[in-house]
């Protein structure tokens, strides 16, 4: 009973020592850290030197040998690199940092020598990354280098070190030998062409030089000159000229790949509707007509001949001269196109393209309205399909002033799609309908809804028109103003830019310093835009920027400016500037994410 009694004593009584052990060590690492973090050497070298001795060796390591040489103590350095050695032989990373300690006591013979021998020793793949990330840890990048070539010696080209090879040469600004790692890589594996992709990113694209851009094309086109059989290059070559937004150097060797291997064009294709995408409408046109060339074989013929046309709408109406010819060709264009296939499915969306072009330029309305009422009538159509001609239609019989006509067409679609984001369109066009008539109350209540809308745009839309209504009417006993500036709407929708203008200033003229009067400036702006007056839009967007930026619009007007001088008037300086002044000033905005990224593309970031 006795021998159990003192068993049980003394096995309390390791516990608890156990206990008091960890809780100690515990104390020892909280302390080391928090004295190494804020630089205090001497206090951490003492805590450090205690936990190597009688803890885990390699745990502690490189903390401790940080506050030694940090302390400038480098023969204590030295001497607990050496045991580090002989603990772990097989880790050579520690004679790179024996090295370092001579490197750093100013013996670089000593330093140099003992480098080599951690190079010379290594014999496998695992010992050559370690190697060569100590020596990129102690910035010797030329010796990494060297680390790296030793192990793709010795790992018989299991493994050849492209990737890590290629990082260093980066890091060095050695772009050409970069290069030639990275392609060298697809030499061994396509597969990598990804990962190789990922890696040029940072150092190639539209913000990098000339000269640094011109090196990887050069060396793409000798490969592909070389090797014409491996498409490989030529993918990457286009790679590298959409990345710098070289879309008719792209186009090229889309078009040569596409003869190459006697494809059937879908590669233009998709690079042509990578340039509508991106604006260049001239390109895009370029390659549909390469398509179309290869005549009605061709299985993307029929998609290309459509597509081409939505293109040269697209250009024609971004061009600020419209001339009423060009515009005539296009529709005989449309018309001609549409009649020779009539059956494809893509055919009757470009009818509502046709008619809006009839209605808005033409001013062809009864036309346009017969051809999407005919259009609408199609046996088999798509709903969806037929609800967006219906919302086209309702548009046009708006613009031509039948208003009642149009707000039964938009109620249709809305009943038809309550819960569809068409359908949240078409509740908000009609609550303008009731605006254009002077039913404000009417008119609130329909936006009120439409602040919940899962579409963001409709839902911020529907949330201006509201707060434009309710802040014109919060203090006037008269809603004039606001039927003014509701005429002046209808008008500039309606084509009529001049009366809308008219009427616009009469709003300043009779009702000085009014709540409308950053609406009123914003409107300007986008009968501006719609006339390609990009300067004098730019000077209504910065009036309210200067006068009103913390109102409703002050967000959009600095967006809109911005996108102005990046797209059409071409001072890249300002447009970020004007993007970080959103970024920071209204963090809460529907164009933080698009700002942001545009802001970082502009300065020059590589957006993945």
């Amino acid at each position: 009973m006795l021998k159990k009694t003192i068993l049980i004593i003394l096995l309390t009584w390791i516990g608890i020592d156990v206990k008091t052990t960890t809780a100690q060590v515990n104390t020892d690492v909280q302390l080391a850290a928090q004295y190494f973090q804020n630089q205090e050497y001497e206090k951490a070298v003492v805590y450090y030197e205690k936990l190597y001795d009688n803890t885990s060796t390699q745990l502690y390591f490189t903390p401790y040998l940080n506050c030694l040489t940090a302390l400038k103590d480098y023969k204590k350095a030295e001497k607990v690199v050496r045991k580090q050695v002989k603990l772990y032989p097989q880790q050579l990373n520690y004679i790179v940092e024996l090295g370092n300690i001579y490197y750093k006591t100013e013996e670089s013979k000593k330093a140099s020598s003992t480098w080599d021998k951690a190079i010379k020793l290594t014999s496998n793949t695992s010992q050559a990354l370690m190697v060569a990330k100590a020596f990129i840890g102690i910035a010797q990048n030329e010796l990494a280098i060297q680390a790296y070539l030793k192990g793709r010696r010795v790992s018989e080209n299991n493994y050849p070190f492209n990737f890590e090879l290629a990082k260093v040469y980066a890091n060095m600004g050695k772009y050409q030998q970069m290069i030639d790692e990275y392609l060298d890589a697809l030499k061994i594996d396509k597969g990598y062409l990804e990962t190789v992709k990922y890696g040029l990113q940072v150092s190639f694209g539209n913000h990098a030089t000339t000269e640094i851009n011109s090196l990887l094309k050069t060396s793409l086109i000798k490969r592909i000159q070389k090797n014409p059989s491996n498409t490989i290059y030529s993918e990457l070559l286009i790679w590298m000229q959409l990345q710098q937004n070289d879309f008719e150097g792209a186009l090229i060797q889309v078009k040569a790949l596409d003869k190459r291997n006697e494809e059937n064009g879908y590669r233009v294709i998709n690079l042509a509707q990578l340039c509508v995408k991106s604006k260049q409408y001239a390109t895009a046109s370029k390659a549909y007509e390469y398509v179309i060339k290869k005549g009605k074989e061709s299985s993307f013929y029929a998609e290309a001949r459509l597509e081409n046309l939505n293109v040269k709408y697209l250009s024609l109406i971004t061009n600020q001269n419209k001339s009423t010819e060009n515009l005539l060709a296009l529709e005989e264009d449309f018309v001609q196109t549409i009649d020779a296939l009539t059956n494809h499915p893509k055919s009757l969306p470009l009818r509502k393209t046709l008619a809006h072009l009839q209605a808005f330029y033409l001013n062809k309305i009864d036309t346009a309205i017969a051809l999407l009422q005919d259009a609408i009538a199609s046996p088999h159509i798509n709903k969806h399909l037929q609800a967006e001609l219906k919302l086209e239609l309702a548009d046009i019989m708006l613009m031509s002033g039948e208003i009642w006509e149009a707000s039964l067409l938009y109620s249709q679609v809305e009943l038809k799609f309550k819960h569809d984001k068409i359908g949240h369109e078409a509740k908000f066009r009609n609550a303008k309908v009731s605006y254009y008539a002077y039913n404000f109350e009417w008119a609130q209540s329909q936006l009120s809804v439409l602040k919940g809308a899962t579409s963001k745009l409709i839902a911020n839309d529907a949330l201006n028109m509201s707060l434009l209504i309710s802040d014109a009417l919060a203090l006037d006993t008269t809603t004039v103003p606001l039927e003014m500036f509701a005429r002046a709407d209808l008008l500039a929708f309606q084509n009529k830019d001049q009366e809308a203008i008219t009427v616009l200033d009469s709003i300043n003229l009779n009702y000085p310093n009014h709540s409308l009067a950053d609406d009123i400036l914003y409107k300007k702006a986008s009968i501006a835009l719609k006339t390609n007056n990009y300067d004098t839009a730019a000077l209504y967007y910065q009036q309210i920027i200067d006068d009103y930026s913390f109102g409703i619009l002050g967000d959009d007007a600095l967006f809109k400016l911005a996108k102005l001088y990046e797209a059409h008037l071409n001072e890249h300086e300002k447009a970020q500037a004007l993007y970080k002044q959103l970024l920071e000033k209204h963090t809460a905005s529907l164009y933080v994410i698009e700002a942001r990224k545009r802001y970082r593309e502009l300065r020059g970031d590589a957006i993945n």
